[in-house]
């Protein structure tokens, strides 16, 4: 991954940082959208033993005059659990240092969430992020080679926590949803690609060139194991402002759903918005790991760079400061709870 993150219950994998250097030492010495307001999902119920939580509440018509009654459902669904190095989660140095402090750090996280997240919409079924996958055990799955696969993750998923059967637990088959928004295509967020052929999935256009290909691989991305037929769709950006974001791409027509560009954990990183009654969730990825990381503005240790992820954090913290927010990373263990309490920022 290069540039792992993991979900809260079963996953293994994290972020990576930019290996490209470090691919060479270890080659010589291998080892053996125009916007309406939106309106975001309030909880009704919330069952812990899946991570999911329910919303029902009237969402606006397109011109905001008249209100009708919509069932809006939102559900952190935990595709596994993944441990990482504490220095992955706040960044200890500068520079490579920071991105390699992996390597000698041997203190590992507990196990963090991996978190997918399915907005049923009167639009259509949509899907941020897709998880991970139990394939990840099958020997081969990584690259023998990649140092942050061979010290630097631990992935647990099993068959039945991949996004695919967690879907189908929730009366939704893969095939019916119509948007899948990936906020990265690290592995612990393109690992339940396979299921969505009949989808459209979009990716940014940074995030998508920089992860191709062999230097996809060498910065820790999975190209090889994307399904065959995966051509996203471009996430297209206009000059329409939501808060301190200046660019903004709406992914349904009222624009209830948005789009922001998050970049700092990778460079084409994106963040999903969801705003109903004065209240907006947050759909993080992994802009910081936890809530408390992004309220200290600690960047991660595996950012490529620390600076623009600091800008990132920064405007993530205005937005909150200026709009009750429930903000939902994808390895927060709290996520799901924040999400059935409406907790705020």
């Amino acid at each position: 991954m290069g540039g792992w993150v993991f979900s809260a219950q079963h996953a293994g994998r994290c972020f990576l940082p930019d290996f490209t250097g470090l691919f060479l030492l270890f080659a010589t010495f291998p080892p053996a959208v125009v916007t309406c307001k939106p309106m975001p999902v309030v909880p009704s119920s919330y069952s812990e033993s899946r991570g999911r939580f329910t919303c029902s509440r009237p969402i606006l018509t397109n011109n905001f005059a008249e209100e009708r009654e919509q069932a809006v459902r939102l559900h952190a669904i935990s595709t596994g659990t993944v441990q990482v190095k504490k220095s992955q989660l706040r960044g200890r140095g500068r520079g490579l240092r920071r991105r390699l402090s992996f390597l000698f750090d041997k203190e590992w996280t507990a196990p963090l969430p991996i978190y997918a997240w399915l907005l049923e919409h009167p639009e259509g079924l949509i899907v941020v992020d897709t998880g991970e996958t139990a394939r990840t055990k099958m020997p081969g799955y990584f690259p023998w080679w990649h140092p942050y696969y061979r010290f630097g993750v631990r992935l647990r998923v099993r068959p039945e926590e991949e996004i695919g059967p967690q879907l189908l637990s929730l009366g939704v088959r893969p095939e019916d949803v119509a948007s899948v928004v990936m906020t990265h295509l690290h592995t612990d967020h393109s690992g339940g690609l396979h299921g969505f052929r009949h989808s459209k999935i979009y990716v940014s256009p940074e995030e998508y060139a920089l992860a191709r290909g062999t230097v996809g691989t060498l910065l820790g991305y999975l190209p090889q194991r994307w399904p065959e037929w995966f051509q996203p769709e471009p996430i297209m950006f206009e000059s329409v402002p939501l808060g301190p974001f200046s660019r903004t791409a709406r992914l349904t027509a009222v624009g209830y759903v948005t789009i922001v560009p998050t970049p700092g954990h990778t460079v084409g990183h994106v963040s999903v918005v969801a705003l109903s009654e004065g209240i907006t969730y947050f759909l993080a990825g992994d802009t910081s790991y936890t809530l408390r990381l992004m309220e200290e503005q600690e960047v991660d240790g595996i950012s490529p760079d620390e600076e623009e992820a600091l800008r990132t954090l920064r405007k993530i913290r205005q937005y909150c400061s200026e709009n009750p927010t429930v903000y939902l990373p994808t390895h927060d263990p709290h996520s799901a709870q924040r999400l059935a309490g409406k907790v705020t920022v």
